[in-house]
């Protein structure tokens, strides 16, 4: 499924392991490894740029790129094809023109999470690039969780059952197949969709009725992973999307979220949007972005 993969990377240590998981993807499925680096000449501030720029600073930003180019080369071990690319221009801009350019089929991206926007890869960039992407979009933040690479061995799959959040059950479940995974299918009642105050209290019978629904959905998931030949388990809370996704992932030592995301044109359900970049920046496991804007029959 993920023949050709490409890694952008701004010499972050969050780059190089995003650079990592992808090459662990990478030779799980066979596929190409693609590096590249940015030199961003547009817009002051990122770790390749600085505005107006004279022979010495653009060469000297050159150099950087390189560099940043070959230590993730040297750190990773892809068992296949690398290719390696420099491109000058707008990071969001160049990567999907890459992704278009070359068939890509993932993209790998380190970002730094909490903390803002501290290098171009951070926050702004890969939220972008999740947004606009056709395909799935693998981020990951350093952190001591997300430094196993070579296995995948609990996959969560939070679901609305929208078509948007449906769009991650394939790819997540292609890679359960590939690591031998177990599936974890998570539905969230949203109650702060449904309360209008927090001296509102929802009828019994509503909450019910929502968790039946949210039964069903995860079931129909659950059975889909388990024709794959993948084992899964279903789930269904009561809460708030976002921080019950968290709380789950880390209380079920869970290695990587896979989430559905209606891209460009914003948020119309609890997975679109705002939740999913809620879980990137603050998910201590990597989370696959599958971007459901096709299957919805949107158009870029």
């Amino acid at each position: 499924m993920f023949d050709s993969i490409l890694v952008p990377t701004d010499g972050s240590e969050h780059a190089t392991r995003a650079a990592e998981h992808g090459a662990a993807l990478a030779r799980a499925f066979s596929g190409t490894l693609h590096v590249m680096a940015v030199i961003d000449t547009r817009t002051a501030g990122g770790p390749f740029s600085s505005g107006e720029l004279d022979d010495e600073t653009r060469d000297r930003m050159r150099a950087d790129a390189d560099a940043a180019v070959t230590a993730i080369t040297d750190a990773v071990d892809a068992a296949g094809a690398i290719q390696t690319t420099i491109r000058t221009g707008n990071p969001v801009d160049e990567i999907c023109a890459y992704r278009d350019d070359h068939d890509i089929d993932l993209i790998a991206m380190g970002t730094h999470g909490r903390t803002g926007v501290g290098r171009y890869l951070a926050g702004s960039v890969t939220e972008s690039v999740v947004r606009q992407a056709d395909v799935p979009v693998f981020t990951v933040r350093a952190t001591e969780q997300s430094r196993e690479t070579d296995s995948y061995d609990d996959i969560l799959i939070p679901t609305d059952g929208s078509t948007s959040a449906t769009a991650a059950v394939e790819p997540a479940c292609e890679i359960a197949a590939q690591f031998d995974s177990r599936v974890h299918v998570l539905n969230v009642v949203n109650l702060g969709d449904v309360a209008t105050g927090s001296e509102y209290t929802l009828p019994k019978d509503l909450i019910d009725t929502l968790e039946s629904q949210g039964k069903k959905v995860t079931e129909r998931i659950a059975a889909q992973a388990r024709e794959s030949g993948v084992d899964a388990v279903t789930q269904v809370v009561d809460g708030f999307p976002a921080a019950d996704i968290l709380d789950y992932a880390e209380e079920n030592d869970v290695d990587l979220i896979a989430m559905g995301t209606a891209g460009r044109t914003g948020l119309n359900r609890f997975l679109m949007g705002s939740t999913t970049e809620r879980v990137i920046r603050h998910a201590d496991m990597p989370v696959l972005a599958v971007n459901a804007r096709d299957q919805r029959g949107d158009k870029a």
